[in-house]
């Protein structure tokens, strides 16, 4: 008899969570090798909860981002998406399109988890929480082919100066000395790497988040655009369009270097290459070491499916659990936003990323700092100029100063 209760007991709590589970589409950007094995982690820690998650990737955040956008405005939206921590958002916020997800926050009690909390900030809006972020991604970071500078028989690079004094010899080896791929997005975070890596912090924080364009137009950034020149000409050879080939090059020894984020890490594990050994990761170009606080974070469109609805704050909750944030992080090349997870598995890079996090030696993401049509303008001027060599440092800079100007 206590067998037979038992069974129906269990038959019954099988069709309750049935009945609530559901598909919910997710839509991202992340495609490459290493991101695919990151989302993953995600994806299977959901579906575990016993609803589906339908995948909807579509390669590059420039080309996601204009589709999410569309849907939702257009009254078609997915269960629940990916935007960089800032303000990307604010405008689907302010029309009421997306879902307020404090009740969530508060009961998780991710005020107290999140470090830094500039992160939940990010997702905050006259007070009220938007989006759980997943993850810390910094930009500043030169990867280092250990093969190339062996093959070239000369010393590998410990800074941004050694790396470009270098150039000639992996030329004459035959090498790329620099890797970039030829899109605005890579190229304008490159220049703000070279500004965050190269001056005082102050500098970054006054050009991008006060809009100064007396230091805009100063010599102390007169300097980077001089830098730039420097990696427009070390990349002068390198043809290929997404970040993750320009990654092959340096895993390949193909290349000298990258100046890419810390998502290189993903691919650098799906390749089998070890930190330390095959490559080297330099925060901070080696010059100033210190980390920006991007990443992603998840929001989630207003919907009228309850069933729908419930497997959103599913969803969102897990995104934050201990043991999903770990998961993901250690494939995805970034840091946890908790504060309070086991992180020894790490490897070398990441471990350095750690240290840096825990000294506080931060920097707000540009994305956090300018909105998305000033850094739309900004990757149209730096595809301009690594494009067109004869485009010098100082015309750069002038259009620098215009577009920092007209900025909000």
């Amino acid at each position: 008899m206590k067998r037979i209760k038992f069974l129906l007991s269990a038959t019954a709590l099988v069709a309750a969570t049935s009945a609530s589970a559901t598909e919910l589409e997710v839509m991202h950007w992340w495609t490459s090798g290493g991101e695919a094995e990151a989302v993953k982690e995600i994806a299977n820690a959901f579906n575990a909860t016993g609803n589906t998650w339908v995948d909807a990737a579509i390669a590059g955040g420039d080309n996601a981002r204009p589709v999410m956008i569309s849907r939702i405005v257009g009254g078609d939206p997915m269960g629940a998406f990916q935007f960089n921590h800032g303000r990307q958002a604010e405008e689907l916020i302010e029309a009421g399109l997306l879902r307020d997800i404090t009740d969530i926050a508060e009961a998780e009690g991710w005020t107290d988890l999140v470090n830094p909390p500039s992160l939940l900030a990010s997702c905050t809006v006259d007070g009220r929480i938007y989006c759980a972020p997943v993850n810390i991604h910094s930009w500043q970071w030169l990867w280092v082919s250990h093969k190339a500078y062996e093959d070239a028989g000369v010393p590998i690079p410990t800074n941004w100066t050694e790396f470009v004094g270098s150039a000639s010899a992996l030329e004459a080896a035959g090498k790329i000395p620099m890797a970039m791929g030829q899109q605005g997005w890579q190229q304008a975070g490159a220049f703000s790497v070279l500004i965050a890596s190269l001056l005082p912090s102050e500098v970054y924080n006054s050009v991008y988040g006060d809009k100064n364009t007396d230091v805009a137009g100063g010599a102390e950034v007169a300097s980077v655009f001089k830098a730039a020149a420097d990696a427009r000409s070390m990349a002068a050879n390198s043809t290929v369009q997404n970040w993750n080939d320009a990654t092959a090059l340096v895993i390949k020894g193909e290349a000298g270097g990258q100046i890419m984020g810390d998502w290189a890490q993903g691919e650098m594990a799906v390749a089998n290459v070890t930190a330390g050994e095959d490559y080297s990761c330099l925060p901070g170009l080696g010059m100033n070491p210190r980390l920006s606080t991007g990443g992603d974070a998840f929001y989630f469109p207003v919907l009228s499916d309850e069933a729908q609805i419930a497997a959103q704050t599913e969803l969102a909750k897990l995104m934050l659990d201990p043991e999903t944030q770990v998961a993901f992080n250690l494939k995805k090349g970034s840091l946890p936003v908790r504060g309070d997870v086991n992180l020894d598995a790490a490897n070398d890079c990441m471990a350095k990323g750690l240290d840096l996090l825990k000294a506080g030696a931060l920097l707000p993401d540009v994305n956090q700092l300018i909105t998305p049509d000033t850094n739309d303008q900004l990757k149209t001027l730096f595809t301009e100029f690594f494009a067109d060599a004869s485009m010098t440092p100082e015309d750069a800079q002038k259009e620098f100063v215009k577009i920092i100007g007209r900025a909000e």
